[in-house]
């Protein structure tokens, strides 16, 4: 897992391999006591999840435990 610290403002871009398409941006809004608001910015063709809608959408359950999928396999 890659792990960045950012503040509120601050952004992460998700790309493809040649960096030059941007596939994601993510923006942290609002930090409040132990939650975090974050902004997501994507081309229209580009879904966004929360990570327990997408299990279900992919039928495993929303099964929490799991951990999401790295990029390496």
């Amino acid at each position: 897992m890659l792990v960045f610290s950012r503040k509120r403002g601050e952004a992460v871009a998700v790309c493809e391999r040649d960096e030059r398409d941007q596939l994601l941006k993510v923006t942290v809004l609002e930090i409040q006591q132990s939650r975090v608001k974050l902004g997501f910015e994507a081309p229209d063709d580009v879904p966004v999840h929360r990570w327990e809608v997408w299990q279900r959408i992919n039928g495993n359950g929303g099964d929490l435990s799991q951990d999401p999928p790295t990029p390496n396999g």
